[in-house]
């Protein structure tokens, strides 16, 4: 059986929070590693706003694109979707 070793370097991150969010944060996460719960949620925030970025970018393409379609008509597009029904 082999074992891959994972190696990762941790860094000390020192930032400041409302005493209301500590408290409750402390609270939910009580006998929990706040270290890694912390590392999660930023993790998850990291992600989060590489989607959004990503959302942008297609809605930009989406809408650069709608600039140079030909217009067409409410019975054009009923008419096509009929005709891609049968």
């Amino acid at each position: 059986m082999k074992f891959s070793t994972m190696i990762t370097i941790m860094a000390t991150v020192n930032f400041s929070v409302p005493e209301k969010v500590k408290k409750a944060f402390n609270q939910v996460f009580k006998g929990q590693n706040k270290s890694a719960v912390i590392a999660r949620l930023m993790e998850q925030a990291v992600e989060e706003a590489a989607r959004q970025e990503q959302r942008a970018r297609a809605m930009r393409e989406i809408l650069k694109r709608r600039q140079h379609a030909r217009p067409v008509t409410e019975k054009q597009v009923q008419q096509t979707r009929q005709a891609l029904r049968k």
